[in-house]
C-alpha cells in the first residue's frame, strides 16, 4: 500500500510540475502576443506594455502555485530538509510576487483612472483581484 501511495504521489507531483511549465509558457506567449499587438497597432505606451507584463506576472503566480503543490506532494514522499527548504523558498517567492503584483496593479489602475478622468471619459471600475 505504501508503494502505491508513493507511486501515485510521484505521478501527481510530475503532473503538477508539468502544469507549472505549461502555465509559464502560456503566460509568456500571451504577454508576447499582447506586446506585439500593441506594437503593430502603434499603441505601445509604457503603461500598456507594463500592463502586459503585470498579466504575465499573474501567470507566474499560478505557475508557482502549481510548483508549490508539486513540492507539497513530493515532500509527503520524502520529507527531507532539502525538500522543506525548497517548499519554503517557493512559498516565500509566491508571497512576495503576489504582493508586488498587487501593488503594481493598483498603481496601474490608479494611473489609468486618472488618465480617463483627464480625458473626460467615464471611469470603468475594475473587478477586484483575487489575492491568491
Amino acid at each position: 500500500m505504501e508503494a502505491l501511495v508513493h507511486a501515485t504521489a510521484g505521478w501527481i507531483a510530475l503532473a503538477l510540475d508539468a502544469l507549472a511549465v505549461l502555465t509559464v509558457a502560456a503566460g509568456a506567449l500571451e504577454a508576447l502576443a499582447r506586446v506585439l499587438a500593441l506594437c503593430l497597432r502603434g499603441a505601445a505606451t509604457p503603461a500598456r506594455v507594463h500592463a502586459a507584463f503585470i498579466g504575465f506576472g499573474d501567470w507566474l503566480v499560478v505557475a508557482l502555485t502549481f510548483q508549490l503543490a508539486a513540492d507539497i506532494v513530493g515532500t509527503t514522499i520524502a520529507p527531507g530538509w532539502d525538500e522543506l527548504g525548497r517548499l519554503a523558498a517557493i512559498a516565500a517567492i509566491r508571497t512576495f510576487l503576489t504582493f508586488f503584483l498587487d501593488h503594481d496593479l493598483a498603481r496601474a489602475l490608479a494611473r489609468e483612472l486618472a488618465e480617463q478622468e483627464r480625458n473626460g471619459a467615464q471611469p470603468v471600475k475594475a473587478a477586484p483581484r483575487d489575492p491568491g
